[in-house]
């Protein structure tokens, strides 16, 4: 795998688990917490989509509104989904879970429909990282039924992170859409749709920015940064291996779930972190 590639998803993966914790410490989650950051990430990329507008070469088709389209609506499931899983659940098992299940998918979607080939030492970096993200995510629970509610959003989270990963790849890359304009775009969009549900929920969203203006901006911040850094690793590199390799964030979260959030299983959560680096060696090397 590229270098430089590799560089801006592991960069990325600290982005990513970090502003994952603020969100997990968010008590009033759901869609206008999701709302709330959509709307501040996309002020705050507005002034770099205008620049990146008037001075891009390439020449914009109707193929990318579609694709922003796509992407937009993908990435607003992805955090309505996200966030109702951290109301229910561990950090520590839904973050897992949902990273693990994404690059799973992405991986064998990407060979079958994007005719990508990794190679076995990259294909061999995916199946560690999946086997390590799944010894982080099992063992003995007592709240089963907050266990089973968090699997599932989990796996759901992961369904959407593959679909939106593989649709990103072929825009950035098949398409040409420059990542500045693809993302600002799509943040601005995720905002503007579902602007009618904060509107009718206007005293929750003042609430909701009282308690939780800190954690709003963290995560207006560092999650675009985060994803941009991957659509430039996407542009260097397959999405087979970019995918896995962005799962470094596990190791990252499962250490802050249970340094600082207090949540039970570390030995088990460090030895799947130990797998989850072998992984991302392995695809170092691909």
């Amino acid at each position: 795998m590229d270098v430089t590639a590799l560089s801006l998803v592991l960069v990325a993966a600290v982005l990513h688990a970090g502003w994952n914790f603020a969100a997990k410490r968010v008590r009033q989650g759901g869609p206008l917490f999701v709302w709330s950051y959509y709307t501040a990430a996309g002020v705050l990329m507005l002034p770099a989509l205008v620049i990146a507008l008037a001075t891009t070469e390439a020449q914009p088709q109707w193929s990318w509104l579609a694709a922003i389209c796509v992407t937009a609506v993908l990435h607003i499931g992805y955090g309505v989904v996200l966030q109702r899983g951290y109301d229910v659940g561990d950090l520590s098992l839904v973050y897992p879970l949902a990273r693990g299940t994404g690059p799973l998918l992405a991986v064998v979607l990407a060979v079958l429909l994007l005719d990508e080939r990794p190679g076995p030492i990259g294909l061999a970096g995916a199946a560690l990282i999946i086997i390590g993200v799944l010894t982080i995510s099992t063992g003995r629970v007592a709240r089963r039924r907050s266990i089973r509610a968090g699997i599932g959003y989990g796996v759901a989270t992961g369904a959407l992170i593959a679909a939106y990963t593989l649709g990103d790849a072929y825009s950035v890359a098949r398409l040409g859409i420059p990542p500045l304009i693809y993302f600002g775009a799509a943040s601005l969009l995720q905002s503007l749709l579902l602007t009618p549900h904060a509107l009718r929920h206007r005293e929750q969203v003042r609430l909701l920015w009282a308690e939780s203006r800190r954690e709003i901006w963290i995560v207006a911040l560092l999650s675009p940064a985060a994803y941009l850094l991957v659509l430039f690793a996407m542009r260097l590199a397959p999405v087979s291996l970019v995918a896995p390799a962005r799962e470094f964030s596990i190791v990252l979260s499962g250490l802050a779930a249970w340094l600082l959030l207090g949540e039970a299983g570390a030995p088990r959560r460090l030895v799947g972190s130990a797998i989850v680096l072998a992984g991302i060696v392995a695809i170092a090397l691909a």
